[in-house]
């Protein structure tokens, strides 16, 4: 083994980690656009920083958009933390349904989810999983292109993973996942397949297998998302 073999561990810039603080405590204390922060010198005390640190995350929320620093007046939330993934996701809805952007986020997305459902699914978890899929099924039988199932078996996976944020997140983003669900599901011979891979999802969810349900899920957006980038050339 070579120096070369172990790295440093990687530690952020303590403006960097002041500034999670503060983004932190405007979400706690339920601060709105327009609210008054305490002033450079209290934070730095209440931090336990200098205020050189204080200044720089600052800075860096003001660029961010979440506050304003008004010189000689003071420091006023201009918008909360949760007013950026909004704006995210309309940016995000905005684009085709075939840009690769859409489909990296969602696997990103789904594929964590996927792995914390297979660590903290409850028995209610996996019986609204396989009740999505039941209808599913039942759709695709039918000759139909499953998506209600897909869309119920897709949320499921999201509640089960239990991380709030999470789900917001993939409640903010439920439009451009249907979009993009729909648009592999309606091309000829996909609901059988993706059903199929749903199976898979599950059974590794089911057994406790988190790197087993994350490897499923990131084989099945990226196969969606190729039959998808396919068919957009086509």
């Amino acid at each position: 083994m070579t120096g070369q073999d172990l790295q440093p561990v990687s530690r952020s810039p303590l403006y960097q980690q002041v500034a999670a603080r503060l983004r932190e405590f405007i979400g706690t204390q339920d601060l709105q656009p327009g609210d008054r922060l305490m002033s450079e010198r209290e934070l730095a005390e209440r931090l336990q920083v200098s205020r050189t640190s204080v200044r720089q995350a600052l800075a860096s929320l003001q660029t961010a958009g979440l506050v304003e620093i008004k010189h000689g007046d003071g420091i006023y939330v201009r918008r909360t933390g949760g007013d950026l993934i909004p704006n995210l996701a309309a940016e995000i809805v905005e684009s085709e349904v075939d840009h690769p952007m859409i489909w990296e986020v969602r696997e990103g997305i789904e594929v964590q989810a996927a792995r914390l459902a297979a660590r903290r699914r409850e028995e209610r978890d996996l019986a609204a999983m396989r009740s999505a899929l039941e209808a599913m099924e039942k759709s695709v039988r039918a000759g139909g292109d499953g998506i209600e199932g897909d869309k119920r078996f897709h949320r499921a996976i999201a509640e089960a993973a239990h991380n709030p944020l999470l789900l917001k997140l993939v409640e903010q983003l439920a439009d451009v996942i249907d979009r993009t669900s729909a648009a592999s599901l309606t091309l000829a011979g996909r609901p059988p397949i993706s059903l199929d891979a749903h199976r898979a999802v599950l059974d590794a969810i089911a057994a406790g297998s988190e790197e087993e349900a994350a490897a499923r899920m990131r084989e099945h957006v990226t196969a969606s998302a190729e039959r998808v980038f396919a068919q957009a050339d086509t």
